[in-house]
C-alpha cells in the first residue's frame, strides 16, 4: 500500500512538473507518456510521443538546463522518442529557450530536485563521448581527431542508410516522392553540370568522402579526377570501388587534408569541387581554404563550393552547449554566407552563382531517418546504443532546422577569370537543366 501510495506521489509530482515545463507549449504534434504507461497531456495519438523511461527521467533532462544535456538524457535513454522523431522538435527551440532562462530554471529547479534522483544505470556502459580535442583548434592534428570521430564510426553503419553511392550530402530532388538514389544521382549530375566538365578535364574533389562524385564524373563527363580525404574507411572503400569499377587510370583518392594540396603538383585542374567538406574548415582559415583551390585552379577554371551554413531564421548558438558541435560534427563551424563570400572573394574568385537547397537537405535527411529507423537491428551490430541515438537525433533535428530555415545548404559557383577578365562561361544557365 505504502509504495502504491509513494507511485501515485511520483506520478503526480511528475505532471506537476511537466505542466510547468511546458506551460504555453504547443502540443499539437506531441504527446509524453510515463513510465508505468500514464499519457500526459491526455490520451490522444499524436505523431510524436516522448517516453520517460523512469522517474528520474526529467531531472535527467532539464537539470542543469543545457541543450547537451537534454541531448544526452535521450542518448543513454532516460527518455525515448517514438514515432515521428522530427515532429518533437517542433517543441525543441521551445523547451531550450525556456529552460535556459534563469527565473525559469530558478522556478523549475526545486520542482525537478523534488522529484527521485536515482540513476539510469546506462551512462556508465555508454560509447564514444567526448571526441579528444586537445590542441590548437583547426591544427592540422586536431581537424584530423576531429573528422575522423564522425566518419571513421564504421562504414557498414553508412551503408545501411546512405545511397547505394554512398553520398553523405544534401540530394536533389524534383519532386518529395523521388527515390533517394535517383535525387543523389540527380545532384551528382547538377554538380557537374555547374561545373560545365568535358572530357579529358582534370577535377579535384576536396573532402571526397567515399568517392561517389569523382566517380561518377569520370563515369559520365570523360574526366580524370582526384579526391582528398582525412577519413581512411573512406579512402579505403572508394580505392576499392574505383579499381572494381576499372577507373585507376583516371581516378585517385588519396588520405590528405586539404592543406596538403600542392598547386604545383595535383594542378592545373579545370574545376575544383567541395561538398560538405567546408564545414570543417573554420570561418578563420577559410580565405586559406579558397585561396588552395584558386591556386589549384586554370585561369577560366571554377570552383563549386557546397557547404551547410547559417539560415536567416537562424537561432543563437552557444558551441560550448551544442549538441552537434560537441558531440556530432566536433569543431564544426557553420559561417553566415556573407562571411563565405568575404574570404572567397580575397583569394580571387569572381563570385558567380549561390543557390540555396535547404528543402532538398530536409528531405535527404528525412530519407536517411527513415532507412535508420528501418535498419535498427542491423545498426546495432555495428555501433552502441548512444551512438545510434546519436545519428537518428541529429539527422531529424537537421531536417527540422533546414525546413524551418534555421539552417541553409548553399551552392556557390566561383570562377577564375584569365588575364583578360575573362570568365569563359556561358551567357545564361541553360545547360545546366536542359540537356543538348
Amino acid at each position: 500500500m505504502q509504495a502504491a501510495t509513494t507511485q501515485r506521489s511520483v506520478e503526480h509530482r511528475t505532471i506537476q512538473v511537466l505542466s510547468e515545463i511546458f506551460a504555453g507549449c504547443p502540443l499539437e504534434r506531441v504527446a509524453v507518456r510515463l513510465w508505468d504507461g500514464t499519457p500526459w497531456p491526455d490520451g490522444r495519438p499524436r505523431p510524436a510521443t516522448i517516453v520517460l523511461k523512469d522517474p528520474d527521467a526529467l531531472r535527467r533532462m532539464f537539470l542543469p538546463g543545457s541543450e547537451i544535456g537534454l541531448a544526452e538524457a535521450y542518448l543513454y535513454d532516460d527518455f525515448d522518442l517514438e514515432g515521428d522523431i522530427e515532429a518533437a522538435f517542433d517543441i525543441g527551440d521551445f523547451l531550450l529557450t525556456r529552460v535556459r532562462d534563469w527565473r525559469t530554471k530558478l522556478k523549475l529547479a526545486a520542482a525537478l530536485l523534488a522529484l527521485p534522483g536515482e540513476s539510469s544505470g546506462l551512462r556508465a556502459a555508454a560509447g564514444r563521448f567526448l571526441p579528444d580535442l586537445r590542441g590548437k583548434r583547426h591544427s592540422r592534428e586536431r581537424d584530423r581527431r576531429s573528422v575522423t570521430f564522425h566518419y571513421n564510426v564504421s562504414n557498414d553503419f553508412y551503408r545501411l542508410w546512405l545511397d547505394s553511392r554512398m553520398v553523405y550530402s544534401c540530394a536533389y530532388f524534383k519532386s518529395p516522392d523521388d527515390s533517394l538514389d535517383a535525387a543523389q544521382e540527380r545532384k551528382l549530375d547538377y554538380i557537374c553540370r555547374k561545373l560545365r566538365l568535358r572530357p579529358g578535364q582534370r577535377l579535384l574533389d576536396i573532402g571526397c568522402g567515399w568517392g561517389g562524385l569523382v566517380m561518377y564524373a569520370a563515369q559520365r563527363y570523360g574526366v580524370s579526377a582526384l579526391g582528398v580525404s582525412l577519413s581512411e574507411p573512406q579512402v579505403e572503400w572508394a580505392r576499392a570501388r574505383i579499381a572494381e569499377a576499372g577507373l585507376k587510370d583516371r581516378v585517385a583518392v588519396e588520405l590528405r587534408d586539404y592543406r596538403e594540396i600542392a598547386p604545383d603538383c595535383d594542378g592545373p585542374c579545370d574545376a575544383v569541387v567541395s561538398v560538405g567538406m567546408a564545414e570543417h574548415v573554420g570561418r578563420e582559415r577559410l580565405k586559406d581554404y579558397f585561396k588552395i583551390a584558386f591556386d589549384t585552379l586554370k585561369p577560366g577554371g571554377v570552383f563549386l563550393n557546397h557547404a551547410i551554413g547559417e539560415g536567416v531564421a537562424a537561432l543563437p548558438v552557444d558551441p560550448n552547449d551544442s549538441f552537434v558541435y560537441r558531440i556530432v560534427f566536433p569543431d564544426g563551424d557553420i559561417p553566415p554566407l556573407p562571411a563565405v563570400l568575404g574570404a572567397a572573394e580575397p583569394a580571387g574568385f569572381e563570385i558567380r552563382d549561390v543557390e540555396n537547397l535547404r528543402e532538398h537537405y530536409a528531405l535527404t535527411l528525412r530519407h536517411w531517418v527513415r532507412r535508420l529507423e528501418a535498419h535498427y537491428t542491423e545498426a546495432r551490430f555495428c555501433v552502441d546504443e548512444p551512438t545510434y541515438r546519436t545519428w537518428r537525433l541529429y539527422m531529424a533535428g537537421s531536417a527540422h532546422n533546414f525546413a524551418r530555415g534555421q539552417i541553409a545548404v548553399y551552392q556557390t559557383l566561383l570562377a577564375k577569370v584569365d588575364q583578360a577578365g575573362n570568365a569563359r562561361l556561358p551567357l545564361t544557365r541553360d545547360d545546366w537543366y536542359h540537356t543538348a
